[in-house]
């Protein structure tokens, strides 16, 4: 019987507009592309770096930026000189600051789930950042444990982090279950301690067609259905 619920953050909970600022970017270039496709090629880089460059995007975004940025252009079909888009999108940043918000579905789905009797707990890998970007989005107090890579000294998909969060929470393995969206940090921490996981993504296969995994949600919403909850606030509906 599952009793607790554990979450990624980044692209689980919260997300940024950095689509809308990479748009303003490109039409310094006179280049014109839809906010639809902007998500669709950050989704796609994304989905390539977790699988071919395990835990980079964890790091300081200096050490990859020009290489995300190619790859990005690259789905959006795009050749652009990279040092003067990221030189643009820099300054664009400060007057419009990339900054992680909740979706518009994260708290009430949370509280769904605390008032259905279920823990709620996170696990993630972030910077020193963290604590912040939950306070801002008033998600830190409805979590039961916090689990952040940087302040416990282990990232996933080392079991460590899983099997602390375990401890910290007091339940088994089998008495959990994880929610994420990066499936090499996620699904395979998760398999090496044998926490079931649900794999986010909000475009069926799309990026991650090398897998055969199930189950795969779109967002957090999913979780009401898979735990057959009846209470669903109004919100989320």
């Amino acid at each position: 019987m599952i009793r607790y619920l554990w979450f990624d953050l980044g692209y689980t909970l919260v997300a940024t507009n950095r689509e809308e600022v990479y748009q303003k970017t490109l039409e310094r270039f006179a280049v014109t592309k839809t906010i639809d496709e902007i998500t669709m090629a950050y989704h796609q880089a994304d989905k390539l770096f977790m699988r071919e460059y395990p835990g980079v995007l964890g790091k300081d975004s200096k050490t990859f930026l020009p290489w995300y940025v190619g790859t990005l252009n690259y789905f959006l079909g795009l050749s652009l000189p990279i040092e003067d888009l990221i030189r643009i999108h820099l300054e664009l940043a400060k007057e419009q600051p990339i900054q992680w918000k909740a979706f518009e579905f994260t708290k009430p789905t949370l509280h769904c789930l605390k008032e259905a009797g279920y823990q709620l707990g996170l696990i993630s890998n972030w910077d020193q950042s963290a604590r912040e970007v939950l306070s801002r989005n008033d998600l830190e107090e409805l979590f039961d444990e916090i689990i952040v890579s940087s302040e416990v000294g282990v990232e996933k998909p080392d079991p460590a982090i899983f099997e602390m969060a375990l401890a910290r929470g007091k339940v088994t393995a089998e008495q959990s279950l994880y929610v994420g969206d990066n499936y090499y940090d996620d699904v395979r921490g998760c398999q090496q301690v044998g926490i079931h996981c649900l794999l986010i993504n909000p475009y069926n296969n799309q990026g991650i067609e090398e897998l055969d995994y199930t189950p795969i949600i779109p967002s957090i919403q999913g979780v009401v259905d898979y735990l057959g909850l009846k209470l669903i606030p109004q919100e989320i509906i």
